[in-house]
């Protein structure tokens, strides 16, 4: 649930810090971010693998290229979203991608509440031998 918002927030972001993207209203920025979220849930994974080569050719820098052809088709189906050039939707999707994973940090349950990526909810108890450095 907290997904959309994530990314409508990084998207808000990116729209304020790079130039050349813009939305008209608040309504077309959150219908650019969820169909951004839905490019990137079904989309962007046929697209990685058909470009694996190329990624491990460039060293994962065509990644970048992908999230930013994703963004720059967003506008063809939200009119009211705009980005002027790939420049443009390139950096758009550098800032959308440190945005939301820094966001997705801290929302990481079912249950709405925030959690620190580093918190266990549960030690588990270790199975077998444990050795002490001080025995050996």
């Amino acid at each position: 649930m907290f997904r959309w918002l994530i990314t409508s927030i990084a998207v808000t972001v990116a729209a304020k810090i790079v130039p050349g993207i813009r939305y008209d209203g608040p309504g077309w920025l959150f219908l650019a971010a969820l169909l951004l979220g839905f490019l990137n849930a079904f989309v962007r994974p046929v697209l990685l693998i058909l470009s694996a080569p190329l990624i491990l050719l460039t060293l994962g820098f065509f990644i970048l290229v992908i999230n930013g052809l994703l963004l720059l088709w967003v506008p063809t189906f939200v009119p009211g979203f705009h980005v002027d050039s790939f420049g443009s939707a390139f950096w758009g999707a550098i800032v959308v991608g440190i945005i939301s994973w820094l966001l997705s940090a801290f929302f990481r349950g079912t249950d709405g509440r925030v959690h620190v990526l580093t918190h266990h909810t549960q030690i588990k108890p270790v199975q077998g031998r444990v050795i002490d450095r001080d025995e050996t």
